[in-house]
């Protein structure tokens, strides 16, 4: 079974900077966007930021300007770099991968997502 294994979390002050890691344990077969997702205590998990298999991004109103997401396909990683953090920016982040298999002759596919246990991100002001 695929493991999403987050890494880079931690307590910063306002204004510093983190970098998350998101690698996944072994190949993932068709995957297209690549996500990071953050919640912080008593809201509801919220998308940051997201990244397509062609290297398209969005982000969140709240961080753009801030963050940058990144991913290297050969090892199945999603980066995001987050500068001037706030403290509003703290919460726990989730990366996320979504795949999509292609399964038999007519075109059906699997779509299938995977989440990691979730970093905790702290900033202090």
């Amino acid at each position: 079974q695929v493991q999403l294994v987050e890494s880079g979390g931690g307590r910063v002050q306002a204004g510093g900077s983190l970098r998350l890691s998101c690698a996944a344990s072994r190949s993932i077969r068709g995957i297209t966007t690549m996500a990071w997702h953050r919640q912080a205590p008593g809201q509801e998990r919220e998308l940051v930021a997201r990244i397509t298999e062609g290297g398209a991004t969005n982000y969140a109103d709240s961080v753009k300007g801030r963050f940058t997401i990144s991913r290297d396909n050969v090892v199945n990683t999603v980066y995001l770099q987050m500068n001037s953090l706030k403290p509003e920016d703290t919460g726990v982040y989730f990366c996320n991968i979504h795949s999509s298999v292609v399964v038999n002759v007519e075109g059906a596919k699997v779509e299938r997502d995977y989440w990691g246990q979730g970093t905790q991100v702290t900033v202090s002001s």
